[in-house]
Protein backbone atom coordinates (compact mmCIF):
# COMPACT_ATOMS: atom_id res chain seq x y z
CA UNK A 1 0.00 0.00 0.00
CA UNK A 2 0.94 3.44 -0.37
CA UNK A 3 3.16 4.91 2.45
CA UNK A 4 1.16 6.67 5.90
CA UNK A 5 1.60 10.01 5.53
CA UNK A 6 4.47 11.08 8.00
CA UNK A 7 2.69 13.93 9.17
CA UNK A 8 -0.24 11.29 11.09
CA UNK A 9 2.26 9.20 12.32
CA UNK A 10 3.84 12.37 13.89
CA UNK A 11 0.49 12.92 15.21
CA UNK A 12 0.70 9.87 16.85
CA UNK A 13 3.47 9.73 18.68
CA UNK A 14 2.27 10.87 21.89
CA UNK A 15 -1.09 9.14 21.75
CA UNK A 16 -1.18 6.21 24.16
CA UNK A 17 -0.37 2.76 23.27
CA UNK A 18 0.80 3.69 19.38
CA UNK A 19 3.94 2.05 18.30
CA UNK A 20 4.97 2.97 14.68
CA UNK A 21 7.03 0.26 13.98
CA UNK A 22 4.08 -2.52 14.74
CA UNK A 23 1.72 -0.09 13.40
CA UNK A 24 3.08 -0.10 9.89
CA UNK A 25 4.04 -3.71 9.75
CA UNK A 26 -0.18 -4.21 10.47
CA UNK A 27 -0.62 -2.66 7.76
CA UNK A 28 1.03 -4.18 5.60
CA UNK A 29 -1.20 -7.22 6.33
CA UNK A 30 -4.68 -8.44 5.12
CA UNK A 31 -7.44 -7.64 7.00
CA UNK A 32 -9.16 -9.80 8.68
CA UNK A 33 -12.78 -11.32 7.53
CA UNK A 34 -15.37 -10.82 10.33
CA UNK A 35 -19.21 -10.93 10.37
CA UNK A 36 -21.94 -10.79 13.21
CA UNK A 37 -24.90 -13.22 13.20
CA UNK A 38 -28.49 -12.00 13.65
CA UNK A 39 -29.44 -13.84 17.31
CA UNK A 40 -32.79 -13.94 15.90
CA UNK A 41 -31.88 -15.85 12.56
CA UNK A 42 -29.49 -18.06 14.32
CA UNK A 43 -29.18 -21.59 12.11
CA UNK A 44 -26.01 -22.61 13.17
CA UNK A 45 -23.29 -21.33 10.77
CA UNK A 46 -19.93 -20.32 12.02
CA UNK A 47 -20.09 -22.76 15.11
CA UNK A 48 -15.89 -23.44 14.93
CA UNK A 49 -14.92 -20.40 14.24
CA UNK A 50 -13.35 -18.11 16.53
CA UNK A 51 -15.55 -15.20 18.25
CA UNK A 52 -14.77 -11.74 18.57
CA UNK A 53 -13.83 -11.20 22.55
CA UNK A 54 -15.84 -8.40 22.59
CA UNK A 55 -19.33 -9.45 21.07
CA UNK A 56 -20.85 -12.81 21.54
CA UNK A 57 -22.36 -12.88 18.36
CA UNK A 58 -19.44 -11.69 16.33
CA UNK A 59 -16.71 -14.16 14.64
CA UNK A 60 -13.83 -14.40 12.62
CA UNK A 61 -13.54 -16.58 9.32
CA UNK A 62 -10.67 -17.89 7.84
CA UNK A 63 -10.93 -16.13 4.18
CA UNK A 64 -13.28 -13.72 3.02
CA UNK A 65 -16.16 -16.22 0.83
CA UNK A 66 -18.82 -14.68 -1.72
CA UNK A 67 -21.20 -13.69 0.23
CA UNK A 68 -22.73 -12.65 -2.64
CA UNK A 69 -23.55 -16.26 -3.27
CA UNK A 70 -24.68 -17.16 0.25
CA UNK A 71 -28.35 -17.28 0.53
CA UNK A 72 -28.35 -17.20 4.13
CA UNK A 73 -26.71 -13.92 4.25
CA UNK A 74 -29.34 -12.35 1.62
CA UNK A 75 -31.89 -14.46 4.50
CA UNK A 76 -30.20 -11.42 7.12
CA UNK A 77 -28.83 -14.67 8.81
CA UNK A 78 -25.58 -12.23 9.57
CA UNK A 79 -24.24 -9.66 8.61
CA UNK A 80 -20.25 -8.63 7.44
CA UNK A 81 -18.78 -6.02 9.92
CA UNK A 82 -15.23 -5.25 10.94
CA UNK A 83 -14.59 -6.57 14.36
CA UNK A 84 -13.23 -3.46 15.88
CA UNK A 85 -16.82 -1.64 15.81
CA UNK A 86 -18.36 -4.36 17.12
CA UNK A 87 -17.02 -3.22 20.42
CA UNK A 88 -20.25 -1.14 20.82
CA UNK A 89 -21.80 -4.17 22.02
CA UNK A 90 -20.00 -4.76 25.06
CA UNK A 91 -20.17 -1.26 25.54
CA UNK A 92 -24.18 -1.15 25.14
CA UNK A 93 -24.29 -4.24 27.94
CA UNK A 94 -22.54 -1.99 30.24
CA UNK A 95 -25.14 0.98 29.40
CA UNK A 96 -28.35 -0.74 29.19
CA UNK A 97 -28.22 -2.97 31.99
CA UNK A 98 -31.42 -4.54 31.20
CA UNK A 99 -32.89 -1.40 30.69
CA UNK A 100 -36.54 -1.43 28.58
CA UNK A 101 -38.86 0.92 27.02
CA UNK A 102 -35.71 2.94 25.59
CA UNK A 103 -35.69 5.35 22.41
CA UNK A 104 -32.25 5.09 20.72
CA UNK A 105 -31.04 7.19 17.73
CA UNK A 106 -28.37 5.89 15.49
CA UNK A 107 -27.62 9.01 13.68
CA UNK A 108 -25.41 8.07 10.76
CA UNK A 109 -26.41 4.53 10.62
CA UNK A 110 -25.58 3.20 6.74
CA UNK A 111 -24.99 1.17 5.69
CA UNK A 112 -26.02 -0.53 9.00
CA UNK A 113 -23.79 -2.45 10.78
CA UNK A 114 -24.39 -0.86 13.99
CA UNK A 115 -28.01 -0.05 13.50
CA UNK A 116 -28.18 -4.41 13.50
CA UNK A 117 -26.10 -4.91 16.45
CA UNK A 118 -28.27 -2.80 18.50
CA UNK A 119 -31.74 -4.05 17.38
CA UNK A 120 -30.48 -7.23 18.77
CA UNK A 121 -29.47 -5.86 22.08
CA UNK A 122 -32.92 -3.79 22.39
CA UNK A 123 -36.17 -5.49 23.66
CA UNK A 124 -39.34 -5.13 22.03
CA UNK A 125 -40.89 -2.37 23.72
CA UNK A 126 -37.59 -0.45 22.54
CA UNK A 127 -37.44 1.57 19.58
CA UNK A 128 -34.35 2.14 17.09
CA UNK A 129 -34.49 5.13 14.93
CA UNK A 130 -31.63 5.00 12.13
CA UNK A 131 -30.66 7.49 10.07
CA UNK A 132 -29.11 8.39 7.21
CA UNK A 133 -29.47 12.12 5.62
CA UNK A 134 -27.73 10.75 2.18
CA UNK A 135 -30.97 9.46 0.47
CA UNK A 136 -28.88 6.80 -1.73
CA UNK A 137 -27.49 5.25 1.36
CA UNK A 138 -30.36 5.30 3.42
CA UNK A 139 -31.15 2.96 1.00
CA UNK A 140 -29.07 0.44 1.50
CA UNK A 141 -29.58 0.57 5.17
CA UNK A 142 -33.35 0.35 4.50
CA UNK A 143 -32.42 -3.35 2.82
CA UNK A 144 -30.24 -4.59 5.28
CA UNK A 145 -32.53 -3.34 8.60
CA UNK A 146 -35.10 -5.40 6.71
CA UNK A 147 -33.28 -8.31 6.32
CA UNK A 148 -32.30 -8.23 10.34
CA UNK A 149 -36.18 -8.73 10.37
CA UNK A 150 -37.11 -6.50 13.40
CA UNK A 151 -40.58 -4.32 13.86
CA UNK A 152 -38.92 -1.95 16.30
CA UNK A 153 -36.63 -0.99 14.18
CA UNK A 154 -37.42 2.25 12.26
CA UNK A 155 -35.83 4.36 9.11
CA UNK A 156 -35.38 7.97 8.72
CA UNK A 157 -33.87 10.46 6.07
CA UNK A 158 -32.91 13.83 8.07
CA UNK A 159 -30.35 16.26 8.87
CA UNK A 160 -29.18 15.97 12.43
CA UNK A 161 -30.77 19.57 12.97
CA UNK A 162 -34.18 17.99 12.39
CA UNK A 163 -33.97 15.33 14.56
CA UNK A 164 -32.45 17.73 16.73
CA UNK A 165 -36.01 18.83 17.32
CA UNK A 166 -36.86 16.27 18.98
CA UNK A 167 -36.19 17.54 22.52
CA UNK A 168 -35.04 14.75 25.19
CA UNK A 169 -36.82 12.45 23.30
CA UNK A 170 -33.74 9.74 23.02
CA UNK A 171 -32.28 7.57 25.72
CA UNK A 172 -29.10 6.58 23.68
CA UNK A 173 -27.52 8.45 20.40
CA UNK A 174 -24.75 6.57 18.63
CA UNK A 175 -23.23 8.89 16.17
CA UNK A 176 -20.32 7.27 14.19
CA UNK A 177 -19.36 10.09 12.61
CA UNK A 178 -18.05 10.80 8.91
CA UNK A 179 -14.21 11.10 9.23
CA UNK A 180 -11.41 11.10 7.50
CA UNK A 181 -11.43 6.86 7.32
CA UNK A 182 -7.24 6.92 8.01
CA UNK A 183 -8.74 3.11 10.39
CA UNK A 184 -9.58 1.91 7.51
CA UNK A 185 -6.65 2.22 4.85
CA UNK A 186 -5.75 -1.78 5.28
CA UNK A 187 -8.96 -2.24 4.11
CA UNK A 188 -9.32 0.16 1.31
CA UNK A 189 -6.19 1.86 0.83
CA UNK A 190 -7.20 3.95 -2.11
CA UNK A 191 -8.70 6.13 0.89
CA UNK A 192 -5.35 7.23 1.11
CA UNK A 193 -5.33 9.16 -1.87
CA UNK A 194 -8.24 11.51 -0.16
CA UNK A 195 -6.29 11.98 3.30
CA UNK A 196 -4.98 15.41 4.34
CA UNK A 197 -4.37 17.76 7.20
CA UNK A 198 -6.39 19.61 6.12
CA UNK A 199 -9.63 17.00 5.53
CA UNK A 200 -9.01 15.85 9.36
CA UNK A 201 -9.32 19.74 10.16
CA UNK A 202 -12.74 20.00 8.10
CA UNK A 203 -13.81 16.28 9.61
CA UNK A 204 -13.02 17.50 13.26
CA UNK A 205 -15.35 20.97 12.23
CA UNK A 206 -18.36 18.89 10.58
CA UNK A 207 -18.23 16.52 13.56
CA UNK A 208 -18.81 19.64 16.13
CA UNK A 209 -21.68 20.88 13.86
CA UNK A 210 -23.44 17.35 13.81
CA UNK A 211 -22.96 16.65 17.87
CA UNK A 212 -24.31 20.09 18.58
CA UNK A 213 -27.16 20.03 15.84
CA UNK A 214 -28.61 16.82 18.04
CA UNK A 215 -27.56 17.18 21.14
CA UNK A 216 -30.87 18.85 22.31
CA UNK A 217 -32.33 15.37 21.06
CA UNK A 218 -30.78 13.10 24.05
CA UNK A 219 -32.21 13.33 27.48
CA UNK A 220 -30.58 14.82 30.41
CA UNK A 221 -28.85 11.66 31.79
CA UNK A 222 -28.80 10.01 28.35
CA UNK A 223 -25.99 8.79 26.91
CA UNK A 224 -24.07 9.50 23.62
CA UNK A 225 -22.07 6.85 21.98
CA UNK A 226 -19.40 8.29 19.89
CA UNK A 227 -17.16 7.12 17.35
CA UNK A 228 -14.90 7.09 14.33
CA UNK A 229 -12.57 4.75 12.14
CA UNK A 230 -10.23 7.77 12.13
CA UNK A 231 -6.55 7.92 13.60
CA UNK A 232 -6.26 11.55 14.36
CA UNK A 233 -6.78 12.92 17.74
CA UNK A 234 -8.57 16.12 16.05
CA UNK A 235 -11.66 13.59 15.21
CA UNK A 236 -10.98 11.67 18.78
CA UNK A 237 -10.09 12.97 21.96
CA UNK A 238 -10.31 16.20 20.64
CA UNK A 239 -13.96 16.24 19.67
CA UNK A 240 -14.50 14.44 23.25
CA UNK A 241 -12.87 17.65 25.00
CA UNK A 242 -14.39 19.92 22.91
CA UNK A 243 -17.87 18.33 24.09
CA UNK A 244 -16.86 18.52 27.99
CA UNK A 245 -16.13 22.08 27.04
CA UNK A 246 -19.61 23.24 25.91
CA UNK A 247 -21.54 20.96 27.27
CA UNK A 248 -21.79 19.27 30.88
CA UNK A 249 -20.87 15.72 30.36
CA UNK A 250 -20.08 13.06 32.63
CA UNK A 251 -17.52 10.19 30.84
CA UNK A 252 -18.42 6.35 31.05
CA UNK A 253 -15.76 3.29 31.32
CA UNK A 254 -16.39 0.20 30.68
CA UNK A 255 -14.60 -2.60 31.47
CA UNK A 256 -12.01 -3.73 28.90
CA UNK A 257 -9.90 -6.77 29.82
CA UNK A 258 -5.73 -6.92 29.02
CA UNK A 259 -5.79 -9.27 26.31
CA UNK A 260 -8.19 -7.69 24.21
CA UNK A 261 -5.13 -5.20 23.31
CA UNK A 262 -7.77 -2.10 23.15
CA UNK A 263 -6.11 0.72 24.56
CA UNK A 264 -8.16 3.16 27.30
CA UNK A 265 -7.18 7.02 26.35
CA UNK A 266 -7.85 9.77 28.79
CA UNK A 267 -8.20 13.15 27.40
CA UNK A 268 -7.13 16.52 29.00
CA UNK A 269 -10.58 16.89 30.15
CA UNK A 270 -11.13 13.41 31.72
CA UNK A 271 -12.79 12.00 29.35
CA UNK A 272 -12.46 8.34 28.17
CA UNK A 273 -12.34 6.89 25.44
CA UNK A 274 -11.56 3.29 23.49
CA UNK A 275 -8.47 3.20 20.68
CA UNK A 276 -8.08 0.03 18.60
CA UNK A 277 -4.87 -0.30 16.89
CA UNK A 278 -4.40 -2.88 14.24
CA UNK A 279 -1.01 -4.46 15.47
CA UNK A 280 -3.11 -4.61 19.13
CA UNK A 281 -6.48 -5.89 18.16
CA UNK A 282 -7.56 -8.35 15.18
CA UNK A 283 -9.45 -5.52 13.89
CA UNK A 284 -9.02 -2.37 11.81
CA UNK A 285 -8.72 1.42 13.41
CA UNK A 286 -11.20 2.43 15.57
CA UNK A 287 -11.80 4.61 18.16
CA UNK A 288 -15.54 5.15 20.61
CA UNK A 289 -16.31 6.91 23.70
CA UNK A 290 -19.20 7.46 25.55
CA UNK A 291 -20.64 10.17 27.72
CA UNK A 292 -23.60 10.90 29.83
CA UNK A 293 -25.36 14.11 29.51
CA UNK A 294 -25.84 15.92 32.79
CA UNK A 295 -27.52 19.47 31.16
CA UNK A 296 -30.84 19.78 31.77
CA UNK A 297 -33.14 19.43 28.62
CA UNK A 298 -36.92 19.71 27.63
CA UNK A 299 -38.70 16.66 27.13
CA UNK A 300 -41.41 16.00 24.37
CA UNK A 301 -44.71 15.33 25.79
CA UNK A 302 -46.83 12.91 23.32
CA UNK A 303 -50.01 14.46 22.27
CA UNK A 304 -53.17 12.56 22.70
CA UNK A 305 -54.22 11.46 19.28
CA UNK A 306 -56.86 8.81 17.62
CA UNK A 307 -55.49 5.40 17.17
CA UNK A 308 -54.85 5.00 13.31
CA UNK A 309 -55.83 1.33 13.83
CA UNK A 310 -57.87 0.06 10.95
CA UNK A 311 -59.67 -3.41 12.18
CA UNK A 312 -60.48 -3.92 8.27
CA UNK A 313 -56.91 -4.30 7.57
CA UNK A 314 -56.09 -6.55 10.66
CA UNK A 315 -58.78 -9.07 9.44
CA UNK A 316 -57.24 -9.19 5.53
CA UNK A 317 -53.60 -9.02 6.80
CA UNK A 318 -53.61 -10.30 10.16
CA UNK A 319 -52.61 -13.72 8.94
CA UNK A 320 -49.25 -12.61 8.32
CA UNK A 321 -47.47 -12.19 11.09
CA UNK A 322 -47.05 -14.28 14.25
CA UNK A 323 -49.27 -12.27 16.65
CA UNK A 324 -51.93 -10.21 16.79
CA UNK A 325 -50.59 -7.40 18.69
CA UNK A 326 -49.93 -5.14 16.25
CA UNK A 327 -51.77 -1.72 15.30
CA UNK A 328 -52.53 -1.75 11.28
CA UNK A 329 -52.09 1.72 9.66
CA UNK A 330 -51.82 3.02 5.82
CA UNK A 331 -47.91 3.97 6.21
CA UNK A 332 -48.51 6.03 2.51
CA UNK A 333 -50.31 4.71 -0.68
CA UNK A 334 -48.92 1.40 -1.59
CA UNK A 335 -48.47 0.39 1.79
CA UNK A 336 -50.27 -0.70 4.92
CA UNK A 337 -47.66 -1.22 8.21
CA UNK A 338 -47.88 -3.12 11.14
CA UNK A 339 -46.44 -1.34 14.26
CA UNK A 340 -46.37 -2.68 18.03
CA UNK A 341 -49.26 -0.41 20.00
CA UNK A 342 -46.41 0.97 22.42
CA UNK A 343 -44.72 2.83 19.32
CA UNK A 344 -48.04 4.49 17.67
CA UNK A 345 -47.38 7.67 20.22
CA UNK A 346 -43.35 7.46 19.01
CA UNK A 347 -45.14 7.68 15.22
CA UNK A 348 -47.06 10.61 16.33
CA UNK A 349 -43.96 12.90 17.75
CA UNK A 350 -41.34 11.83 14.81
CA UNK A 351 -43.75 11.99 11.87
CA UNK A 352 -44.24 16.04 12.53
CA UNK A 353 -40.11 16.50 12.78
CA UNK A 354 -38.37 13.80 10.42
CA UNK A 355 -38.89 12.30 7.39
CA UNK A 356 -39.99 8.27 8.05
CA UNK A 357 -38.62 6.52 5.57
CA UNK A 358 -39.47 2.41 7.02
CA UNK A 359 -42.18 2.55 9.90
CA UNK A 360 -42.48 -0.45 11.72
CA UNK A 361 -42.96 -3.37 9.07
CA UNK A 362 -44.34 -3.03 5.75
CA UNK A 363 -47.25 -5.13 4.79
CA UNK A 364 -48.55 -4.69 1.27
CA UNK A 365 -51.67 -3.97 0.16
CA UNK A 366 -55.66 -5.17 -0.08
CA UNK A 367 -56.37 -6.32 -4.08
CA UNK A 368 -59.89 -6.93 -5.29
CA UNK A 369 -59.16 -10.99 -3.99
CA UNK A 370 -56.34 -10.92 -2.27
CA UNK A 371 -53.77 -9.26 0.04
CA UNK A 372 -50.66 -8.16 -2.35
CA UNK A 373 -47.73 -9.01 0.36
CA UNK A 374 -44.88 -6.64 0.99
CA UNK A 375 -41.35 -8.19 0.66
CA UNK A 376 -40.18 -6.72 4.01
CA UNK A 377 -42.76 -10.08 5.66
CA UNK A 378 -40.84 -12.34 4.01
CA UNK A 379 -38.20 -11.65 5.95
CA UNK A 380 -39.19 -10.41 9.15
CA UNK A 381 -38.48 -12.06 12.42
CA UNK A 382 -42.24 -11.30 13.32
CA UNK A 383 -43.95 -13.31 10.07
CA UNK A 384 -46.40 -16.42 10.64
CA UNK A 385 -44.67 -19.43 10.38
CA UNK A 386 -47.89 -20.97 9.25
CA UNK A 387 -47.87 -18.82 5.92
CA UNK A 388 -47.57 -21.35 3.10
CA UNK A 389 -43.79 -21.79 1.83
CA UNK A 390 -41.36 -23.46 -0.28
CA UNK A 391 -37.98 -24.93 0.83
CA UNK A 392 -35.24 -24.13 -1.70
CA UNK A 393 -31.72 -25.27 -1.83
CA UNK A 394 -29.02 -23.09 -2.47
CA UNK A 395 -29.37 -23.48 -6.34
CA UNK A 396 -32.36 -23.16 -6.24
CA UNK A 397 -32.65 -20.06 -3.78
CA UNK A 398 -29.88 -17.78 -5.80
CA UNK A 399 -31.83 -18.85 -9.11
CA UNK A 400 -34.77 -16.85 -7.16
CA UNK A 401 -32.35 -14.20 -6.06
CA UNK A 402 -31.77 -13.75 -9.16
CA UNK A 403 -35.21 -12.95 -10.18
CA UNK A 404 -34.91 -16.22 -12.27
CA UNK A 405 -37.03 -19.47 -12.59
CA UNK A 406 -36.31 -21.90 -9.60
CA UNK A 407 -36.79 -25.25 -11.46
CA UNK A 408 -39.17 -26.14 -8.59
CA UNK A 409 -42.33 -27.70 -10.60
CA UNK A 410 -45.92 -28.89 -9.12
CA UNK A 411 -45.98 -26.02 -6.70
CA UNK A 412 -49.60 -25.28 -4.86
CA UNK A 413 -51.17 -22.44 -6.01
CA UNK A 414 -51.09 -18.81 -4.09
CA UNK A 415 -48.95 -16.50 -2.22
CA UNK A 416 -45.87 -18.27 -0.70
CA UNK A 417 -42.74 -17.55 0.92
CA UNK A 418 -39.18 -18.47 -0.47
CA UNK A 419 -37.22 -19.77 2.40
CA UNK A 420 -33.69 -21.25 2.91
CA UNK A 421 -32.50 -23.28 5.74
CA UNK A 422 -36.14 -22.15 7.45
CA UNK A 423 -35.40 -18.17 6.46
CA UNK A 424 -37.21 -15.77 4.37
CA UNK A 425 -35.73 -14.42 0.83
CA UNK A 426 -38.91 -12.99 -0.44
CA UNK A 427 -42.25 -13.65 -2.06
CA UNK A 428 -43.41 -16.18 -5.52
CA UNK A 429 -46.78 -16.80 -6.65
CA UNK A 430 -47.83 -19.81 -7.98
CA UNK A 431 -50.39 -19.68 -10.60
CA UNK A 432 -49.68 -23.61 -11.33
CA UNK A 433 -48.40 -23.84 -14.55
CA UNK A 434 -45.67 -21.20 -13.35
CA UNK A 435 -44.99 -18.79 -11.01
CA UNK A 436 -44.00 -15.34 -10.63
CA UNK A 437 -41.07 -13.82 -8.75
CA UNK A 438 -41.91 -11.14 -6.14
CA UNK A 439 -38.51 -10.49 -5.40
CA UNK A 440 -37.92 -6.34 -5.84
CA UNK A 441 -35.81 -5.95 -8.58
CA UNK A 442 -33.50 -3.49 -6.53
CA UNK A 443 -32.72 -6.95 -4.49
CA UNK A 444 -31.88 -8.93 -7.39
CA UNK A 445 -28.08 -10.24 -7.31
CA UNK A 446 -26.15 -10.11 -10.98
CA UNK A 447 -23.57 -12.35 -10.50
CA UNK A 448 -22.84 -15.85 -12.10
CA UNK A 449 -23.97 -18.55 -9.95
CA UNK A 450 -22.10 -21.23 -11.66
Amino acid sequence: MTDIPSSLLGDLQAVKGFDEAAFLTAHKLAPPVSVRINPAKDIGLFTANEKVAWCGSGVYLNERPVFTLDPSYHAGAYYVQEASSMFLAHMLRDILAERKGLRVLDLCAAPGGKSTLIASMLDKESLLISNEVIRTRASILDENMTRWGHMNTWVTSNDPRDLGRLHGYFDIIVVDAPCSGSGLWRKDPRALNEWSEANVQMCGERQQRILADVWPALKQGGVLVYATCSYSPEEDEEILDWLAGEYDVSPIAVEVKEEWGIVTTSTAKGMTGYRFFPDKVRGEGFFIAAVQKNDDADSLRPERFKTAHDKKIQQQAGYLLNSGDAVFIQADKENYSALLPQHEADLQILKKAVYMRKTGLKLGMPAAKEWLPEHEVALSIDANPGVPCIEADREQALRFLKREEMGIADLPKGWQIVKYRGLGLGWVKSLGNRSNNYLPKQWRIRMDIE
